[in-house]
């Protein structure tokens, strides 16, 4: 009989890890810019800077001196005028404005700011601040606080890695569970519970975590890890199911995933499926070595013995040999030639050596 070995060589995915800055829908703002004299500025520079995420949006006035734009975050800004692109670049400010509040909506939808040069050089100082409505603080208020947990969750994302990294994974846990309870609406917060409790190889703890990640954003690298916990915990049969869900809705990641099931087929002794899960991989990325150099041991898990002769399943000197053609000095290397020559096949000499580096 022939025996195999293999152990699950599945990746584990990682996720970005800093929450974005801001998940709020977006707003349009528009103004007009006129001189002293009263006439349009063309050509001047308005910059939005955002004092709550520090992002600029930087809009240029047409033929009439008016500007307009789109997608701009919901908040509390620094509005500049410049003259022209050559003021900007030299941060030469024509006049600005403080605490103008961006609201999602509005009565008239768009946010308008307007820069009088007439009007407002009349005034003393050079600089206006617009008073704030009820709804304007109350807006400024919800804004400031939910930059503020976005900035606290942030601060517990990285924590929890530092902590990952280190093998501490009780304070990693404890930090996400944390978090968790703050907002369970993120699903980064619930993917990276997951990947603490599974390098505390506390399984079941881990799928949960996982399965509330995925009920929030269906995630092919989420479906991946998922696979790696039901393997750890015994459910083959549910971590064939996330594997493949990982390789249909994350197509660009599907030879790995697909690499991954192949891994998990062999180690269950399931052969048939472990090739097909392997040609897949191959399909999704030719140029994967190691899906080649272990369909080839899928293959040989089939072979049979006659007169004291191994006799492999046909395609399993192509395997081997392209394995040896993508990596010839390969981890795997010496075992694939081993492999060939216990089927009495031949290496194939035709494959180029990698040139030396200087």
């Amino acid at each position: 009989m022939i025996r195999n070995s293999l152990r699950i060589l599945a990746l584990a995915v990682t996720a970005a890890l800093l929450v974005p800055a801001a998940w709020a829908q977006s707003a349009s703002v528009k103004g007009k810019v006129t001189d002293e004299q009263g006439q349009p500025i063309v050509g001047a520079i308005v910059v939005y800077h955002s004092q709550d995420t520090g992002r600029k949006h930087e809009l240029k006035t047409d033929k009439s001196g008016n500007y307009y734009s789109i997608g701009v975050q919901g908040g509390i800004y620094k509005v500049s005028l410049y003259a022209n692109e050559e003021d900007y670049k030299a941060n030469k400010t024509l006049y600005f404005f403080n605490n103008v509040q961006v609201l999602l909506s509005r009565p008239d939808s768009m946010n308008p700011l307007d820069f009088d040069m007439a009007k407002e050089r009349a005034k003393a100082g050079g600089e206006a601040a617009p008073q704030l409505t009820e709804e304007q603080k109350k807006a400024r208020e919800k804004t400031q606080k939910e930059n503020e947990k976005i900035r606290n969750l942030n601060q517990f994302l990285s924590a929890t890695r530092t902590a990952m990294d280190a093998g501490r994974w009780d304070e990693a846990i404890a930090l996400m569970t944390e978090a968790s309870t703050i907002d369970p609406s993120k699903d980064l917060l619930w993917f990276n519970l997951g990947e603490a409790y599974l390098g505390a190889k506390q399984y079941e703890e881990a799928i949960e975590a996982y399965n509330k990640a995925i009920a929030i954003r269906a995630s092919g690298a989420y479906y991946n890890n998922l696979g790696q916990a039901l393997i750890k915990a015994g459910r083959a049969e549910e971590a064939v199911t996330a594997y493949t869900t990982a390789a249909t809705i994350d197509v660009a990641n599907a030879g790995q995933y697909y690499y991954n099931l192949g891994a998990v087929m062999v180690n269950a002794g399931r052969m048939d499926e472990s090739i097909a899960a392997f040609d897949k991989a191959i399909a999704a990325d030719p140029t994967r070595a190691d899906a080649y150099y272990w369909k080839g041991i899928a293959l040989i898990g089939k072979a049979t013995v006659k007169d004291n002769k191994m006799i492999a399943p046909p395609g399993t000197d192509v395997a081997f040999n392209k394995y040896l053609e993508l990596e010839p000095s390969g981890t795997y290397a010496e075992a694939a030639k081993q492999m060939l020559a216990s089927i009495g096949s031949e290496v194939e000499t035709s494959f180029k050596k990698p040139k030396s580096k200087k």
